[in-house]
């Protein structure tokens, strides 16, 4: 990992296209941009822009500069194989895709519970080893989006795991249903570096409603990237925050505060507090999380993370909540359309929330017929 020259890489799953297609000329000067400010580190993987991310780094990045001038990561995405013999020949094909002969860094992608039943079912982590021992991988992790207990079990069944991404930004650094702070905390517990994704949240800590951002802007410090970058960026064992850009502006913005990074001062951090504290307001479901109610629940429904996710879908309107409730808290747990109204819960609520009620909404909003 001693490659890595800072602590800013490049997010290869949004980049400037011209019409259905990267455009490479621009994508070419953004690299150059990156590499010549002293930055190295770039993150792929097979399915980012289509399918087209890989061979535009291939063109843009790896047949136009030094092997050992840039340090380029790709993950094994688990919709791209379902046997454990496809898993050598796809990562061929990566290697082929980006123009390299081994990856710096290789992780599992996206794992969450299901996902990594499967990963273990194919010995997915056992091929990434033997390639890690042959050379073909330098470094081995994982990309994370589950709650903190799963990341524990991984970690703990898996210690050769040498660094963990997960999403991390001042938004979801305490919410419930996403659990950044406590997934950063058992990085912190097993000795793993982070690398972090999402800071800027999909874009919506940038385009956020403008009672909000005026906090930050009257700062007059900064864009509203930099402080959510920055915000990732200063807590300790945190080795790179990944950004997706999709134009030289937001290059150009980036480089610039990450150049010669400094953490949020006092008065960056209280502005950021109340920007989350604002963002809390315009919840609309006031639930603590104190999960008295899902001891009681039958049907096994994790209520107050499913509350969480209606709240982030009605401030952020991004396809992040959708995956969390689909893919997160009802793989294994009941959905809000399998609540059977028998109360158990809003005796036990200490904010005396409709709890029937407000499940009817959560699933008119999560589970609506195509």
């Amino acid at each position: 990992m001693d490659r890595i020259k800072k602590n800013f890489g490049f997010g290869c799953m949004r980049l400037p296209m011209k019409g259905e297609k990267v455009d490479y000329e621009e994508f070419s000067k953004m690299v150059d941009a990156f590499i010549e400010s002293g930055f190295n580190y770039f993150d792929t993987a097979h399915g980012y822009v289509g399918g087209m991310s890989e061979t535009a780094l291939k063109a843009c990045l790896t047949s136009r500069y030094d092997r050992s001038s840039y340090v380029l990561a790709d993950k094994l995405s688990t919709q791209h194989f379902e046997t454990e013999q496809e898993i050598r020949p796809l990562f061929e094909k990566q290697l082929e895709a980006c123009g390299v002969d081994y990856f710096d860094f290789y992780l599992m992608h996206a794992q969450n519970a299901e996902a990594f039943s499967k990963y273990k079912r194919c010995h997915a982590y056992e091929t990434a080893l033997e390639l890690l021992k042959e050379g073909r991988i330098r470094h081995f992790g994982i990309s994370f989006h589950d709650k903190a207990a799963i990341l524990d079990e991984i970690l703990t069944e898996y210690p050769q795991v040498e660094f963990v991404q997960i999403q991390f930004n001042y938004v979801d650094f305490d919410d419930p249903s996403i659990e950044s702070r406590r997934c950063y905390e058992v990085c912190k517990k097993h000795g793993k570096p982070v690398i972090v994704m999402e800071p800027c949240k999909g874009g919506n800590l940038v385009n956020m409603p403008e009672e909000i951002s005026k906090v930050l802007k009257d700062l007059n410090g900064g864009s509203l990237a930099s402080y959510a970058i920055r915000f990732a960026a200063g807590f300790e064992g945190v080795m790179m925050v990944l950004s997706g850009m999709g134009s030289m502006e937001m290059m150009e913005d980036n480089i610039g505060y990450m150049r010669d990074f400094k953490p949020l001062n006092e008065t960056e951090q209280a502005a950021i507090a109340k920007v989350c504290e604002l963002f809390r307001k315009k919840n609309l479901i006031p639930c603590t999380a104190c999960r008295y109610c899902t001891e009681a629940c039958p049907r096994g429904i994790l209520i107050p993370d499913l509350f969480a996710c209606l709240n982030a879908k009605k401030v952020f309107n991004n396809w992040n909540t959708d995956y969390y409730y689909h893919n997160v808290h009802t793989v294994h747990n009941g959905k809000a359309s399998d609540c059977i109204k028998c109360g158990k819960c809003e005796i036990l609520c200490p904010q005396h929330l409709p709890i029937r009620e407000l499940l009817i909404e959560v699933a008119g909003e999560f589970e609506k017929k195509a």
